[in-house]
């Protein structure tokens, strides 16, 4: 299935393990992360999901001979249940990039909350170039997050990006070393684990919010804000600082 999940320590850690074929991925693989991700969203044991690859590359697009040959069955596609998965997902994502991230593999990480890139990371989309189109909402999200400009660049054309300059568009959220990557990347999602998880949950929801009138969202904020106030979490943070300690929200 070449996706392999397990989750420690609060985190699920995702893998596309196929280094092989340079991590493309398959309907199969699709359906995997999908069932990995749509199971987490109700598991109490999972507090932040961490998504990356093996090998020398994050992930190469898609298997086209997979999709070629393999039939898609009726209903909705595990290509789009993953999607679907990971762009509604309630807990903090984060995700590894090291290597390659072609087509699928850099517009999956617009759905991640943080993007760790390695040094010798490169981002590309040469959807044009095989006489396709853009997908997973990306022509949306990518100029918001980079521009318009800069979007076409990368959409046109399909040249690679990289790691500096994703990080200067704001494509990813550090550029570390590549020997840093895997600790770095698990550092961060192990802090998120640690944190309040509805706080976090209702704050991703909060800058996801379709709203775009400044009142309408203080309200939306406001309601939240003293929801929070009351909950079992902001009353654990609030004794754990005037006790000078960590807070410990697993037991809430």
């Amino acid at each position: 299935m070449s996706i392999r999940a397990h989750i420690e320590h609060g985190v699920l850690e995702l893998v596309i393990d196929r280094p092989e074929k340079r991590n493309a991925l398959t309907r199969a693989m699709y359906a995997a992360m999908a069932d990995a991700l749509e199971a987490a969203v109700t598991d109490p044991e999972v507090r932040a999901v961490l998504l990356c690859g093996s090998g020398a590359g994050f992930c190469a697009g898609n298997d086209i001979a997979d999709f070629q040959s393999t039939p898609e069955a009726g209903g909705i596609s595990h290509t789009t249940r993953f999607l679907h998965a990971i762009s509604s997902h309630p807990k903090p994502i984060v995700a590894a990039v090291q290597g390659n991230a072609v087509g699928i593999g850099t517009t999956m990480l617009l759905h991640c909350d943080l993007v760790i890139a390695g040094t010798g990371a490169r981002f590309s989309l040469p959807f044009a170039k095989l006489g396709v189109v853009p997908e997973a909402a990306s022509s949306l999200l990518l100029a918001r997050m980079i521009g318009t400009r800069r979007a076409a660049q990368m959409f046109f054309l399909g040249d690679p990006i990289t790691a500096p300059v994703a990080l200067d568009w704001g494509l990813v959220t550090e550029v570390v070393a590549n020997d840093d990557l895997e600790a770095t990347a698990r550092g961060y999602a192990a802090r998120l684990a640690a944190m309040a998880p509805s706080a976090l949950a209702h704050t991703k929801a909060l800058m996801k919010s379709s709203s775009t009138d400044v009142k309408e969202r203080m309200a939306e904020e406001g309601a939240l804000f003293a929801a929070q106030l009351k909950s079992p979490e902001a009353q654990e943070a609030f004794a754990a600082f005037m006790e000078k300690r960590q807070p410990d929200f697993q037991r809430r």
